[in-house]
């Protein structure tokens, strides 16, 4: 895991050389995505974390703009990266770093059994912040340097939670509470849910992120990963080393 760590360091330098790859994302390189602070706090009396990232400007403020088709959406996160297993957040066990992303993109709604914004439809919330646990691994393939690890469609030796949305790839849609209050964003997650583990290190990141539908319109072997990231707006540790623990109370 500490290898898998030093190389997301590496390509995280590497990306911020190579800025200039990434044209979708500077129109949303501000304040609002420049982490000041972060931290996990354990209730023990609740049986809860709460989550917090603390930024520079407005938390939540700024959202992604619509471009009216799914291939080359954005999307924009506040990301967690943390050394939980996966098999802690539902999925089978596989190599890969496992994040909590509160995320914006109002081009594709991916939380199909969740009505977030209460209006009885299921499929147009995806601008509102939700919550979403990935899988990161390393990806050459864009300019951030890492992507939501995919699989084959249909996979049986694959386990996701109930809640993950129908897409090939390591992500789930848990329905956490999100709150956006001032400079800060927080997310609600009860032990339960990551299998009562309270001792683990995480980061915080800013990031712009970017779907592909492959060259056919389809997921599978595009030459760009299906949800790839592709700037690093800010890291609060400096080198994604992970150097923060869960406070209990």
């Amino acid at each position: 895991m500490k290898k898998h760590f030093f190389l997301f360091s590496l390509l995280f330098v590497f990306a911020g050389q190579h800025a200039w790859a990434c044209e979708g994302c500077k129109k949303y390189n501000d304040a609002d995505f420049q982490v000041s602070s972060a931290t996990i706090t354990h209730h023990k009396s609740l049986g809860v974390l709460v989550w917090e990232i603390q930024v520079k400007g407005q938390a939540g403020k700024t959202q992604p703009k619509a471009i009216g088709r799914l291939n080359g959406a954005p999307v924009l996160g506040y990301v967690f990266p943390t050394t939980l297993k996966a098999t802690d957040v539902g999925f089978s066990q596989t190599e890969g770093m496992v994040a909590m992303a509160l995320t914006s993109h109002p081009d594709f709604d991916d939380t199909p059994l969740w009505d977030e914004n209460n209006d009885n439809r299921y499929d147009n919330d995806g601008l509102l912040w939700h919550a979403h646990w990935v899988l990161l691994v390393d990806d050459k393939r864009v300019p951030g340097g890492q992507s939501v690890k995919e699989h084959k469609k249909g996979d049986s030796s694959v386990r996701k939670p109930k809640t993950a949305p129908d897409m090939p790839m390591y992500m789930d849609s848990p329905n956490f509470n999100i709150v956006t209050e001032g400079n800060a964003i927080r997310v609600v997650i009860p032990t339960s849910r990551i299998n009562e583990q309270t001792t683990f290190s995480f980061d915080a990141v800013g990031a712009y992120m970017e779907v592909s539908t492959g060259e056919k319109g389809g997921h599978e072997g595009g030459a760009k990963p299906m949800l790839g990231v592709y700037k690093i707006y800010s890291v609060l540790s400096g080198n994604l080393s992970l150097p923060y623990k869960v406070k209990t109370i």
